[in-house]
């Protein structure tokens, strides 16, 4: 199991946070989710470390970024 830790601009609340690991569970290996709304710190358990441009595009796809 790998962890991986990212930054992620623009969360604001709840639904911001829910978005966000909505898409992200939805990348290949992926295990959990935590965020961080007030940090904007997002950590990621998969099975496999995870391709940044995946994660960026599961962001940017839920509206938000990686900083």
């Amino acid at each position: 199991m790998a962890t991986q830790t990212y930054t992620v601009t623009g969360m604001t609340c709840g639904h911001c946070a829910s978005a966000v690991s909505t898409e992200l569970r939805g990348l290949p290996g992926v295990e959990a989710v935590r965020v961080d709304v007030a940090s904007g710190r997002v950590e990621v358990d998969a099975n496999q470390p995870l391709a940044t441009d995946a994660v960026a595009a599961a962001v940017d796809e839920a509206g938000y970024q990686l900083a």
